[in-house]
């Protein structure tokens, strides 16, 4: 699978894997599962492995660390992110952010430079691994100052060490992603959900200053969340109930696919991936079977018409095709 080099000698495969379903994003699934869903993205030529501590309060990088322990370190790019921090919780009960896990910790914001570096301590523990090749700042919405005053020196620090390859910041906005493009440097950002068939946002500024500025894009997101993940549109949007009109436009988009000999979710992953910006698109999945058809989606060729054909049809969201 081809690749790129982001930052200081992270090699970034095209398709990427993203690792919130395996640590049970809306609903559990076994350790065996997990496993051999990382073993599929492996033997369908991904490299590029992205998760959180956010995920599964910890399970997505335990079970990434402990699927990838066997691996020759240098063969694959480690992803994680800093911003939110466990701590141990009592009470019992489940997670209440999504994921089906005991809510045995509890997420802390916490951009701090202290923060940034006992983050990355424990996610280098629950992972296994003595490395992380690309760290991003984490959804700071509401926390631009402490991100953008601490957290990214505390980043940039590490990376003039050698201590990671490569920085970057990831968000499900497109605006202070623009932001930290201009005023940081930044080598990458992950853009989640907001450069897809669906919403095209992030092409109004975010992407064309990464083009100029050479900092990677990894889109992210790119089925917001399920809707695009079918042919048949029914899955939720931005991990919420679609509204109805925008299951309408994906089920027209599927119409327009069709007379292609193309499905929704195959243009899903093509569409970000035409973007000169964007390096790497990265699908979650939950199942070697979904990888597999992502990685089989992602290699097949999208005919150039079918963009010009949703553009006809006013498909677009007020951006080109």
């Amino acid at each position: 699978m081809k690749d790129q080099v982001v930052g200081r000698g992270a090699r970034v495969t095209a398709l990427g894997f993203g690792g919130a379903p395996i640590g049970n994003l809306f609903s559990a699934i076994s350790e065996e599962r997990a496993a051999e869903t990382v073993e599929a993205a492996w033997a369908a030529g991904v490299r590029y492995f992205d998760t959180a501590p956010h995920y599964g309060l910890g399970l997505s990088e335990r079970r990434l660390g402990a699927a990838l322990r066997d691996r020759p370190r240098d063969s694959y790019t480690l992803s994680t992110k800093v911003g939110r921090l466990l701590v141990p919780a009592t009470g019992g009960g489940r997670d209440d952010q999504g994921f089906d896990v005991p809510a045995a910790y509890r997420r802390v914001w916490d951009f701090s430079r202290d923060g940034v570096r006992r983050s990355i301590e424990e996610s280098l523990e629950r992972l296994g691994h003595d490395s992380i090749d690309i760290v991003l700042i984490h959804d700071p919405d509401d926390h631009w100052a402490e991100a953008a005053g601490q957290a990214y020196p505390a980043l940039a620090e590490l990376r003039d060490q050698g201590v990671v390859k490569a920085i970057g910041a990831g968000m499900n906005q497109s605006e202070m992603l623009a932001d930290f493009v201009k005023e940081t440097d930044l080598d990458v950002v992950m853009l989640a959900g907001r450069y897809t068939l669906l919403d095209r946002s992030g092409a109004a500024e975010l992407l064309p200053l990464c083009e100029r500025r050479g900092v990677a894009v990894l889109a992210a997101g790119v089925f917001n969340s399920g809707l695009l993940a079918t042919h048949d549109a029914t899955g939720t949007y931005d991990y919420g109930p679609a509204p109805a009109a925008l299951v309408d436009r994906a089920r027209r988009m599927a119409a327009i696919c069709e007379r292609y000999g193309v499905t929704l979710p195959q243009a899903a992953l093509a569409f970000p991936a035409r973007h000169p910006a964007v390096t790497c698109v990265v699908a979650g999945a939950r199942s070697g079977a979904e990888v597999e058809r992502n990685a089989a989606l992602a290699a097949t060729p999208v005919p150039g018409e079918l963009w010009a054909a949703l553009a006809e049809e006013s498909l677009t969201n007020g951006h080109p095709a």
